[in-house]
């Protein structure tokens, strides 16, 4: 989550997606706080990374064009 917060202080534009297994310190309602776009949990497939990576990237792209 440190990562994930001082690079949102440097570029808040860039979509941070967290992928963990299991964590009783962070959850997905605690990384939105912080600015995560996605949160995934270990272990994933990389067909599920992907449409993650996906959907983040489509999101952006859709809050760029307004």
């Amino acid at each position: 989550m440190e990562l994930a917060r001082e690079i949102l202080a440097v570029r808040a534009d860039m979509p941070v997606i967290l992928c963990t297994g299991f964590s009783e310190r962070v959850d997905a309602k605690l990384a939105k706080e912080a600015g995560v776009r996605a949160f995934a949990m270990k272990p994933l497939t990389k067909g599920e990374l992907a449409k993650v990576i996906r959907d983040v990237l489509d999101r952006k792209d859709k809050d760029q064009r307004r």
